[in-house]
Protein backbone atom coordinates (compact mmCIF):
# COMPACT_ATOMS: atom_id res chain seq x y z
CA UNK A 1 0.00 0.00 0.00
CA UNK A 2 1.69 3.17 -1.17
CA UNK A 3 0.90 6.70 0.50
CA UNK A 4 3.25 8.27 -1.82
CA UNK A 5 2.48 8.62 -5.57
CA UNK A 6 5.23 7.73 -7.52
CA UNK A 7 4.38 9.71 -10.49
CA UNK A 8 4.24 13.54 -8.12
CA UNK A 9 8.41 12.69 -7.47
CA UNK A 10 8.96 12.51 -11.07
CA UNK A 11 10.93 8.60 -10.16
CA UNK A 12 12.63 8.38 -13.96
CA UNK A 13 14.66 5.40 -14.55
CA UNK A 14 18.18 6.44 -13.53
CA UNK A 15 16.75 8.02 -10.81
CA UNK A 16 18.07 7.72 -6.81
CA UNK A 17 15.67 6.86 -4.37
CA UNK A 18 16.07 7.50 -0.22
CA UNK A 19 13.23 6.26 1.58
CA UNK A 20 13.65 7.29 5.21
CA UNK A 21 11.83 5.17 7.79
CA UNK A 22 10.94 2.77 5.55
CA UNK A 23 9.62 0.10 7.93
CA UNK A 24 9.10 -3.29 6.19
CA UNK A 25 9.68 -1.50 2.60
CA UNK A 26 6.48 -0.75 0.84
CA UNK A 27 7.94 2.64 -0.83
CA UNK A 28 11.64 0.81 -1.22
CA UNK A 29 10.35 -2.04 -3.07
CA UNK A 30 7.47 -0.25 -4.87
CA UNK A 31 10.57 1.96 -6.36
CA UNK A 32 12.89 -0.78 -7.42
CA UNK A 33 9.97 -2.68 -8.98
CA UNK A 34 9.53 0.56 -11.73
CA UNK A 35 12.81 -0.61 -13.14
CA UNK A 36 16.09 1.38 -13.39
CA UNK A 37 16.08 2.94 -9.58
CA UNK A 38 18.40 3.11 -7.31
CA UNK A 39 16.60 2.22 -3.99
CA UNK A 40 17.54 3.09 -0.36
CA UNK A 41 15.58 2.39 2.52
CA UNK A 42 16.47 3.44 6.20
CA UNK A 43 14.74 2.65 9.20
CA UNK A 44 15.96 2.30 12.83
CA UNK A 45 14.54 -0.60 13.50
CA UNK A 46 16.55 -3.51 12.52
CA UNK A 47 14.29 -5.95 11.96
CA UNK A 48 12.07 -3.74 9.40
CA UNK A 49 15.60 -3.66 7.79
CA UNK A 50 15.88 -7.46 7.50
CA UNK A 51 12.66 -8.15 6.60
CA UNK A 52 13.11 -5.21 3.09
CA UNK A 53 16.26 -6.75 2.62
CA UNK A 54 15.06 -10.21 2.30
CA UNK A 55 11.80 -8.51 0.30
CA UNK A 56 14.15 -7.40 -2.20
CA UNK A 57 16.09 -10.13 -2.35
CA UNK A 58 13.48 -12.31 -3.45
CA UNK A 59 12.39 -9.40 -5.88
CA UNK A 60 15.90 -9.63 -7.81
CA UNK A 61 15.95 -13.29 -7.60
CA UNK A 62 12.69 -13.64 -9.28
CA UNK A 63 14.26 -10.76 -11.98
CA UNK A 64 11.84 -8.18 -10.95
CA UNK A 65 13.11 -4.79 -11.12
CA UNK A 66 15.50 -4.71 -13.84
CA UNK A 67 18.49 -2.76 -14.12
CA UNK A 68 18.01 -1.36 -10.62
CA UNK A 69 20.19 -1.09 -7.51
CA UNK A 70 18.84 -1.27 -3.96
CA UNK A 71 20.70 -0.66 -0.68
CA UNK A 72 18.76 -1.49 3.16
CA UNK A 73 20.30 0.13 6.34
CA UNK A 74 19.54 0.86 10.01
CA UNK A 75 20.21 4.26 10.47
CA UNK A 76 18.23 7.71 12.59
CA UNK A 77 16.88 10.52 10.58
CA UNK A 78 18.23 12.84 12.46
CA UNK A 79 22.28 11.80 11.80
CA UNK A 80 22.09 10.48 7.56
CA UNK A 81 25.22 8.52 6.82
CA UNK A 82 24.92 10.53 3.67
CA UNK A 83 26.90 13.13 1.69
CA UNK A 84 25.20 16.39 1.06
CA UNK A 85 23.07 16.59 -2.34
CA UNK A 86 22.85 12.48 -2.66
CA UNK A 87 19.28 11.73 -3.68
CA UNK A 88 17.53 13.12 -6.37
CA UNK A 89 13.99 11.94 -4.76
CA UNK A 90 13.64 11.64 -0.40
CA UNK A 91 10.24 9.69 0.82
CA UNK A 92 9.61 10.47 4.63
CA UNK A 93 6.10 8.75 5.12
CA UNK A 94 5.08 8.56 8.66
CA UNK A 95 7.92 9.04 10.27
CA UNK A 96 7.95 12.74 11.56
CA UNK A 97 5.08 12.27 13.85
CA UNK A 98 7.34 10.02 15.73
CA UNK A 99 10.26 12.10 16.27
CA UNK A 100 11.38 14.74 19.27
CA UNK A 101 13.82 16.45 17.30
CA UNK A 102 11.56 16.87 13.88
CA UNK A 103 13.44 20.37 12.73
CA UNK A 104 17.33 18.04 13.01
CA UNK A 105 15.25 15.50 10.97
CA UNK A 106 13.77 17.72 8.26
CA UNK A 107 17.36 19.49 8.23
CA UNK A 108 19.21 15.37 6.73
CA UNK A 109 16.24 15.07 5.20
CA UNK A 110 17.04 18.55 3.04
CA UNK A 111 20.62 17.97 3.02
CA UNK A 112 20.33 14.92 1.33
CA UNK A 113 18.32 15.97 -1.25
CA UNK A 114 19.76 17.36 -4.43
CA UNK A 115 18.95 20.99 -5.79
CA UNK A 116 16.00 20.37 -7.54
CA UNK A 117 15.21 17.23 -6.29
CA UNK A 118 11.77 16.07 -4.78
CA UNK A 119 11.01 15.30 -0.77
CA UNK A 120 7.41 13.50 -0.46
CA UNK A 121 6.59 13.77 3.30
CA UNK A 122 3.47 12.41 4.82
CA UNK A 123 2.13 12.48 7.93
CA UNK A 124 -1.54 11.01 9.95
CA UNK A 125 -4.13 14.32 8.91
CA UNK A 126 -4.85 16.37 12.24
CA UNK A 127 -8.48 15.57 12.81
CA UNK A 128 -8.51 11.66 11.87
CA UNK A 129 -5.69 11.81 14.00
CA UNK A 130 -6.93 14.08 16.96
CA UNK A 131 -10.47 11.36 16.88
CA UNK A 132 -7.74 8.56 17.61
CA UNK A 133 -5.88 10.75 20.50
CA UNK A 134 -9.64 10.80 22.02
CA UNK A 135 -10.79 7.98 21.79
CA UNK A 136 -7.86 6.23 22.92
CA UNK A 137 -4.41 7.14 25.29
CA UNK A 138 -2.78 3.82 24.38
CA UNK A 139 -2.88 4.41 20.75
CA UNK A 140 0.00 6.92 21.52
CA UNK A 141 1.05 6.60 25.06
CA UNK A 142 3.74 4.08 23.93
CA UNK A 143 7.37 3.55 23.19
CA UNK A 144 7.92 4.44 19.68
CA UNK A 145 4.59 6.09 19.63
CA UNK A 146 3.47 10.04 18.04
CA UNK A 147 4.01 12.29 19.79
CA UNK A 148 2.38 14.92 17.89
CA UNK A 149 -0.08 15.98 15.60
CA UNK A 150 0.37 18.01 12.13
CA UNK A 151 -1.89 20.49 10.82
CA UNK A 152 -0.97 21.31 7.22
CA UNK A 153 -0.18 24.73 7.46
CA UNK A 154 2.45 24.24 10.71
CA UNK A 155 4.12 21.33 8.65
CA UNK A 156 4.58 23.08 5.40
CA UNK A 157 6.00 26.07 7.16
CA UNK A 158 8.80 23.70 8.93
CA UNK A 159 9.80 22.26 5.32
CA UNK A 160 9.43 25.50 3.80
CA UNK A 161 11.79 27.00 6.58
CA UNK A 162 14.15 24.32 5.66
CA UNK A 163 14.66 25.45 2.41
CA UNK A 164 12.00 23.34 0.74
CA UNK A 165 9.11 24.85 -1.48
CA UNK A 166 5.25 22.71 -1.21
CA UNK A 167 4.17 22.21 -5.05
CA UNK A 168 1.57 19.59 -4.32
CA UNK A 169 -0.50 17.92 -1.48
CA UNK A 170 -3.12 15.56 -1.41
CA UNK A 171 -4.97 12.74 1.35
CA UNK A 172 -4.99 9.51 1.47
CA UNK A 173 -6.19 5.78 2.88
CA UNK A 174 -9.70 7.25 3.48
CA UNK A 175 -10.66 3.46 3.92
CA UNK A 176 -8.33 3.18 7.06
CA UNK A 177 -9.05 6.01 8.87
CA UNK A 178 -12.65 4.14 10.47
CA UNK A 179 -10.21 0.83 11.16
CA UNK A 180 -8.32 2.96 13.54
CA UNK A 181 -11.11 4.59 15.19
CA UNK A 182 -12.81 1.25 15.70
CA UNK A 183 -9.35 -0.18 17.02
CA UNK A 184 -9.31 3.03 19.54
CA UNK A 185 -13.28 2.34 20.49
CA UNK A 186 -12.86 -0.91 21.26
CA UNK A 187 -8.48 -1.14 22.48
CA UNK A 188 -5.64 -0.21 19.77
CA UNK A 189 -4.43 -4.17 21.21
CA UNK A 190 -8.04 -6.03 20.76
CA UNK A 191 -7.06 -7.54 17.27
CA UNK A 192 -9.67 -10.54 17.80
CA UNK A 193 -12.30 -8.22 18.20
CA UNK A 194 -14.90 -9.56 15.63
CA UNK A 195 -15.47 -6.02 13.89
CA UNK A 196 -11.91 -5.34 13.93
CA UNK A 197 -10.99 -8.73 12.15
CA UNK A 198 -13.39 -8.45 9.58
CA UNK A 199 -12.62 -4.40 8.62
CA UNK A 200 -9.02 -5.55 8.76
CA UNK A 201 -9.57 -8.56 6.09
CA UNK A 202 -11.61 -6.12 4.29
CA UNK A 203 -8.76 -3.61 3.92
CA UNK A 204 -6.41 -6.57 3.30
CA UNK A 205 -8.91 -7.57 0.27
CA UNK A 206 -8.87 -3.99 -1.27
CA UNK A 207 -4.94 -3.56 -0.71
CA UNK A 208 -4.33 -7.27 -2.86
CA UNK A 209 -7.44 -6.79 -5.09
CA UNK A 210 -7.52 -2.88 -5.87
CA UNK A 211 -11.60 -3.45 -6.78
CA UNK A 212 -11.89 -0.31 -8.74
CA UNK A 213 -15.40 0.22 -7.01
CA UNK A 214 -13.30 0.60 -3.52
CA UNK A 215 -10.74 2.71 -5.53
CA UNK A 216 -13.33 5.42 -6.88
CA UNK A 217 -14.98 5.17 -2.85
CA UNK A 218 -11.46 6.06 -1.82
CA UNK A 219 -10.99 8.75 -4.26
CA UNK A 220 -14.02 10.23 -3.17
CA UNK A 221 -13.40 10.21 0.52
CA UNK A 222 -9.78 11.00 0.49
CA UNK A 223 -10.91 15.01 0.75
CA UNK A 224 -13.08 14.55 4.03
CA UNK A 225 -11.93 11.02 5.55
CA UNK A 226 -8.15 11.00 4.33
CA UNK A 227 -5.95 8.96 7.19
CA UNK A 228 -2.54 10.71 5.85
CA UNK A 229 -1.61 13.99 4.27
CA UNK A 230 0.65 13.78 1.91
CA UNK A 231 3.32 17.09 0.60
CA UNK A 232 5.25 17.44 -2.48
CA UNK A 233 8.17 19.79 -1.98
CA UNK A 234 10.96 20.87 -4.39
CA UNK A 235 14.34 21.72 -2.94
CA UNK A 236 15.59 25.53 -4.24
CA UNK A 237 18.05 25.61 -6.79
CA UNK A 238 21.74 26.65 -5.33
CA UNK A 239 20.50 26.23 -1.40
CA UNK A 240 23.03 25.31 0.53
CA UNK A 241 22.65 23.64 4.03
Amino acid sequence: MLTVDFERVGLRPGATLLDIGCGEGRHTCGAFLRGGIHAVGVDLDVQNVAKTRNMLREMQRQGMGAAGKWEVLAGDTTSLPFGTDAFDVVICSEVLEHIGANRLAVAELVRVLKPGGTLAVSVPRYLPERICWALSDAYHNNDGGHIRIYRKKELIRLLEEAGMRCRASHFAHALHSPYWWLKCLVGVHEDQNLPVRLYHRFLVWDIMKHPPLTRILERLLNPVLGKSLVLYLQKGVGARF
